[in-house]
């Protein structure tokens, strides 16, 4: 079965600063933009089952931070093992490179020359105020700047970063992360 990737980013009810289990945080929203349709969609957390089907057939979960973040805030909601999903994590590849993290804003800005609309702590506040169409805009914002990055990568080889001596790339070599549809089948989980 031919399998595609997805690009993920997920909204929490609580920060770090509440609790330090990513599995204390809640989920919100999630964002995904599904290479097999070529479609953004979204997710409230009463619908989450309807997203994990989706993530078992993905051939990888792509996003920033989406190892240490994301997919460990998903295990509260998924019943199976979440380590099971293959995830390309944008992040974690730019910190082997360079040795330090830097934030999605400044690799879309000095790569894109785009910026995001706003952060996290923003989102969070944005749920208890009710506002969940405006949350969910901003997630799908995240996703599409994430995708849009990754795809710069996936054509140029390279992405950019700022320092205090200008901008300077980070090689890369994503193509296989797009194109590898053979990826090794996953065991289900739930019960289909």
């Amino acid at each position: 079965m031919k399998k595609f990737p997805i690009v993920l980013d997920l909204e929490t009810k609580y920060s770090f600063r509440d609790f330090d289990d990513p599995q204390k945080l809640g989920i919100t929203v999630v964002g995904i933009y599904d290479y097999k349709d070529s479609q953004q969609k979204i997710f409230e957390e009463k619908e989450l089952n309807k997203l994990f089907p989706i993530l078992e057939a993905a051939s990888y979960i792509i996003g920033y931070n989406v190892v240490n973040f994301d997919i460990p805030v998903l295990q509260a909601y998924y019943p199976g093992k979440v380590e099971v999903f293959q995830a390309f994590d944008i992040l974690d590849y730019i910190k082997q490179k360079i040795g330090r993290r830097i934030s999605l804003n400044e690799v879309i800005g000095a790569t894109l020359g785009k910026k995001k609309t706003g952060h996290g702590l923003q989102a969070i506040d944005l749920y208890n105020e009710g506002k969940i169409d405006e949350l969910k805009k901003y997630c799908l914002d995240d996703v599409m700047l994430t995708k849009e990055l990754f795809e710069y990568g996936v054509k140029n080889m390279e992405i950019f970063y700022l320092t205090p001596n200008g901008k300077l790339a980070i090689e890369v070599d994503w193509k296989k992360y797009l194109e590898s549809q053979e990826a090794k089948d996953m065991p289900l989980t739930l019960p289909f």
